[in-house]
């Protein structure tokens, strides 16, 4: 009950401020690309946190699969679908919304880059909150939707903080990082 009526206030605030819901969808929609682009940023043009830029992917796919299985198993039908009259502001399919995969995504990555540096970690984590927030008043998840993918999120990040499997990301981050020079180099000189 408290989870829908969380989950009505945001939609509700949505619907009644257009100057809000707009700005909101649209970053929504550029989320994945956002992410994606800034942890492929971050291992290119900041050597220093490569390795955490290799853990915040390895974590949002660990985090992701993990999402998958839940979706599947728990099949939990999206506000959309459960309460036609909402308002929805983002087309979407009609697949199990339990956990959010944008959010499980985000928080994992959120969460990775936190634990290797505290300042780039906060604003990652800060825009999955707005990106979670979003997710819920444009009509497509519930607050424990997003809430669940941030739990699966911090989960991930810190399985692979574990000493034993901090050292393997660590390995791969550097084996990874030894690559960047030779395929910038090969870069500009085909340019």
């Amino acid at each position: 009950m408290l989870d829908y009526q969380a989950f009505t206030w945001a939609n509700d605030l949505a619907a009644r401020h257009d100057g809000f819901e707009d700005p909101l969808k649209i970053y929504v929609q550029a989320s994945e690309l956002l992410f994606a682009a800034g942890v492929v940023a971050l291992f290119l043009f900041v050597p220093r946190l490569r390795r955490a830029a290799v853990a915040a992917v390895l974590s949002a796919g660990l985090a992701l699969l993990v999402a998958h299985f839940l979706a599947s198993a728990i099949n939990r039908a999206r506000p959309f679908v459960a309460h036609p009259h909402i308002h929805l502001f983002l087309a979407h399919a009609p697949d199990p919304g339990f956990p959010s995969d944008h959010a499980t995504g985000a928080f994992a990555i959120g969460f990775a880059l936190v634990l290797r540096d505290r300042l780039t970690g906060i604003v990652a984590l800060v825009l999955a909150l707005l990106l979670s927030f979003g997710r819920v008043a444009l009509g497509v998840h519930y607050p424990s939707d997003v809430l669940a993918g941030a739990a699966l999120g911090l989960l991930a990040a810190l399985l692979l903080w574990i000493p034993a499997l901090r050292e393997r990301v660590d390995r791969l981050a550097d084996a990874l990082g030894r690559l960047v020079p030779t395929t910038l180099s090969a870069a500009r000189r085909s340019s």
